[in-house]
């Protein structure tokens, strides 16, 4: 008698939990480092702005630390550290903010709207926390289906 092996693995579009963790998401954020095309899902986008944040919270509390403590040629160092950690975020955090507007279907063009004062920053909040289309759109496949 043969036996049938029973197929476990969920079919692309269910609605199982991603598996990928934190630190191959945020890894993958930098391997597309000036990638402007395709798309970005939310859990990518608030992943690398998460652990960004925690980061320079950590550099800048060693900065606070270093100056309490009167250690100014190590502030020195830890604020030019801090500089360049900043300015090295400004393309892959663009990036991953253009490939992000993708996957909601909407142009990368939608960043200058943050340069409105008090309405653009909250519309950008609003995108960021949007769902992405389901399914293909004009900016690539869908990246949910695609990990999953």
């Amino acid at each position: 008698m043969e036996e049938q092996k029973e197929n476990f693995e969920a079919p692309i579009n269910s609605n199982t939990p991603d598996k990928t963790g934190g630190k191959s998401i945020y890894i993958g954020v930098w391997k597309k480092y000036a990638t402007f095309k395709g798309r970005a899902r939310r859990k990518e986008y608030w992943t690398f702005t998460l652990c960004n944040l925690i980061i320079d919270l950590a550099i800048y509390s060693l900065l606070v630390a270093c100056n309490i403590s009167k250690l100014y040629i190590v502030s020195i160092i830890i604020s030019i550290i801090l500089i360049l950690w900043i300015l090295s975020l400004i393309i892959p955090s663009l990036a991953l903010f253009v490939r992000r507007l993708h996957d909601i279907n909407r142009s990368g063009w939608w960043f200058f709207i943050g340069f409105v004062p008090y309405v653009g920053g909250i519309v950008l909040l609003i995108f960021m926390l949007l769902n992405g289309t389901t399914g293909d759109n004009k900016y690539g496949p869908d990246p949910k289906q695609i990990s999953q």
